[in-house]
C-alpha cells in the first residue's frame, strides 16, 4: 500500500514548482546527482509539478513532486541514495528487472542503474547523505530495502510540517540524517512512538488556515469553527505543533507567497505584489520573517529559480515521449 501524508512534504521549502519535464530531470541532476537520459510522461508539454529541498553539513533531503503519471528511464547514481515514496506509487526497477515498490526506504548506490515509474501526485523523499555509508560490500547493484527507517523518514517529515524556523528545519534534517549515519554503522535507530492523528479541534483550525487564503485571523473565529475555546485552541496548537495559531497562520501566508515566487509557469516575479496580497504591508518586516523562516530573502529565492533555468539551458539533450 503506498504511503499517505495529508500535507505535501517540505511544502515550505519548494525551490521550483510547475516545471515542464525536461528542466524538471535536469534540475533533479544538478540537486541529486541523479543523471537521466529520458522519459515518458502522460503530458509532455504540460507541467509535471516542483521540487523541495533542504541542505546541511550531514546532507541533503530532497522531495521530488509528480503530478502526472511518468516514467523515468536510465537513471545513474553518482552518489549513494535513500529513496522512499511518501505518497503515491513510486517503483523502481534495476537493470531491467521487475518493479520494486518504493513504499520502504531503500538503497541506491554509486554507479548503480534503474527506472522509476511515477503514479498521478505521487512524491519520492531522496535523502542523499554528505558521507559514503554504505560498506563496498553491499554494492552489488541489488537494491535493498531498510524497513528500519521508515518511522523516522515519516515523523521528519510531519515535523517539518511544523517547524519553528529556518534553524529548526535544519536541525531536524541533521538529526534524520545522523540517524541515517547510526544505522549504516551497525547502530539501532532510535525509536519513534506511532504517531497519533491530530484532535479533532486542532485539525479543523489547520485546515481552515490552509484552505482559506483570503480569511483574515481571528482566534476567537477559529475557535468557534474548531469547536473549542480560544484558550484551549491556544494550547492545543501550541503543545503539538510548536505553534501559536497566528505563528500558523503567518507561516501559511509566507508559504504561500514563496510559491507564487517559485511558479515557473509566472514569467516574472513580483516581490513586494504577492507580499501585500497576503496582507504583509511592510515590505522590510516581511522580508525578515521571510528569512526567518527559510533561511533566505524572497531576492534570493527568485535568484535560485533564475540560476536553475540557466544551468538546465545548458545541459545535453534529453528525450520525453507521450505515455501511452
Amino acid at each position: 500500500m503506498p504511503n499517505t501524508l495529508t500535507k505535501q512534504d517540505l511544502d515550505a521549502y519548494v525551490r521550483i514548482d510547475r516545471v515542464c519535464c525536461k528542466p524538471w530531470l535536469r534540475i533533479i541532476g544538478l540537486i541529486s546527482g541523479l543523471s537521466v537520459t529520458g522519459c515518458r510522461s502522460r503530458y509532455v508539454s504540460k507541467p509535471v509539478s516542483g521540487l523541495a529541498w533542504v541542505t546541511t553539513s550531514a546532507g541533503k533531503v530532497i522531495c521530488l513532486y509528480v503530478g502526472q503519471e511518468m516514467e523515468i528511464g536510465h537513471c545513474r547514481a553518482s552518489e549513494q541514495l535513500l529513496l522512499f515514496a511518501s505518497a503515491g506509487e513510486v517503483s523502481v526497477s534495476c537493470s531491467g528487472g521487475s518493479w520494486q515498490s518504493l513504499d520502504m526506504p531503500t538503497q541506491v548506490c554509486s554507479g548503480d542503474e534503474f527506472d522509476l515509474r511515477f503514479s498521478e501526485n505521487s512524491r519520492l523523499v531522496v535523502l542523499k547523505p554528505a558521507l559514503e555509508l554504505f560498506p563496498d560490500a553491499l554494492r552489488a547493484g541489488v537494491l535493498r530495502q531498510f524497513p528500519a527507517m521508515s518511522p523516522p523518514i515519516k515523523k521528519y517529515l510531519e515535523s517539518m510540517r511544523f517547524y519553528f524556523d529556518n534553524a529548526h528545519a535544519r536541525a531536524l534534517t541533521r538529526e534524520l540524517l545522523g540517524q541515517l549515519a547510526r544505522f549504516q554503522a551497525g547502530g539501532p535507530v532510535a525509536v519513534v512512538p506511532k504517531m497519533q492523528p491530530l484532535d479533532r479541534r486542532l485539525r479543523r483550525a489547520i485546515e481552515k488556515i490552509e484552505q482559506n487564503p483570503g480569511w483574515e485571523f481571528n482566534l476567537e473565529e477559529l475557535a468557534r469553527y474548531a469547536g473549542a475555546s480560544e484558550r484551549n485552541l491556544y494550547y492545543l496548537m501550541k503543545n503539538n505543533t510548536g505553534m501559536t495559531p497566528y505563528r500558523f497562520y503567518q507561516r501559511q501566508r509566507l508559504i504561500r507567497v514563496r510559491r507564487r515566487l517559485v511558479d515557473c509557469q509566472a514569467s516574472e516575479a513580483h516581490i513586494s505584489r504577492y507580499a501585500a496580497d497576503e496582507g504583509f504591508s511592510h515590505l522590510g518586516r516581511f522580508a525578515a520573517l521571510y528569512r526567518e523562516h527559510f533561511g533566505e530573502l524572497p531576492s534570493q529565492t527568485v535568484r535560485r529559480r533564475q540560476h536553475l533555468y540557466e544551468a538546465e539551458a545548458e545541459a545535453g539533450e534529453l528525450s520525453c515521449e507521450m505515455l501511452v
